[in-house]
């Protein structure tokens, strides 16, 4: 694990380490994502992180080869098909 220290502005501001930006593409125009732990502790992350490691906690309840797309789809067509025998 990289660290560094960083300090703060007079306004609050931290820099962002330029190793740390380089490594993961982010340009003035990126958006972060900020969440604060319950012990206090700061993470910062690219959308792609935060969506990679919100994939990773799910895919850990998820049995492999299940996909809830498909089977969302498929409730979602045997309702429609209920309710369509249902108005006939």
């Amino acid at each position: 694990m990289n660290q560094d220290t960083l300090k703060v502005d007079n306004q609050g501001r931290v820099m962002l380490p330029s190793w740390w930006r380089k490594k993961q593409g982010i340009s003035p125009s990126s958006e972060l994502c900020i969440a604060v732990t319950e012990e206090g502790a700061i993470v910062i992350e690219t959308r792609e992180q935060g969506l990679r490691r919100a994939q990773a906690l799910v895919r850990k309840y998820i049995p492999e080869g299940v996909s809830l797309s498909d089977e969302l789809i498929a409730e979602r067509r045997a309702e429609a098909a209920r309710e369509l025998e249902q108005s006939e």
